[in-house]
């Protein structure tokens, strides 16, 4: 499940789909496919390559995931203690650690397919959930795959992603909560930067 989890969490969007104005559900099936395709062909990514898996995600992700508002709901009532700076540097860390989380993924891709569910997007709304289905071949069990976005000036944002009901938010909240009860911001903050130093990846809870 860490795999999966990391893997499509970060791999939606690129600049060049978000500069038209499309459908949310269109916008992740595409990017997913043509970014998916890059690594079936990428033997430097599939042989362990973490530096060009980066920059792959570095390009593909960042302009179009909110990691502030990510930031903001896993840090819960929390975010209010910190000051602009600290908020600045918490959702700087925490994108690196995300970042670090989808490239070492992308280099452990096995062909999985994903299934897009159908979807409906109303007149107005801002705030949508598109379901998806990864298909794992053999007698891999197939795992749900839920991605939130909201509609901002700039298009469509991903802000939380689900995989088997259980989101990268609620993932973060509780041990982000416990480092804040237990060693304040600051303490978060070194936390992550310890993290993000030694190049850990973060995994999903089953």
């Amino acid at each position: 499940m860490k795999f999966l989890f990391a893997l499509f969490s970060g791999l939606l969007i690129s600049t060049t789909v978000v500069a038209q104005e499309v459908a949310p559900d269109v916008l992740i099936k595409t990017v997913t496919n043509d970014v998916l395709d890059i690594v079936r062909k990428d033997k430097d990514i599939q042989s362990g390559n973490t530096k060009k898996a980066i920059d792959l995600v570095e390009a593909k992700v960042l302009p179009n995931f909110n990691f502030t508002r990510m930031t903001q709901l896993a840090m819960a009532r929390d975010w209010r203690q910190a000051t602009p700076a600290q908020q600045k540097t918490l959702t700087d860390e925490f994108h690196t650690l995300l970042v670090r989380t989808y490239a070492k993924a992308l280099t452990e891709y096995k062909n999985q397919t994903v299934h897009y569910k159908p979807f409906t997007l109303k007149a107005g709304e801002t705030d949508v959930r598109v379901r998806t289905e990864i298909r794992q071949s053999g007698a891999g069990k197939n795992i749900e795959l839920d991605y939130w976005l909201e509609k901002s000036p700039a298009g469509w944002k991903v802000y939380d992603i689900e995989v088997g009901g259980i989101s990268i938010v609620t993932n973060y909240r509780e041990s982000f909560a416990a480092e804040v009860r237990n060693n304040g911001i600051d303490g978060l903050i070194k936390s992550l930067q310890a993290k993000n130093k030694s190049g850990e990846a973060a995994s999903v809870k089953k």
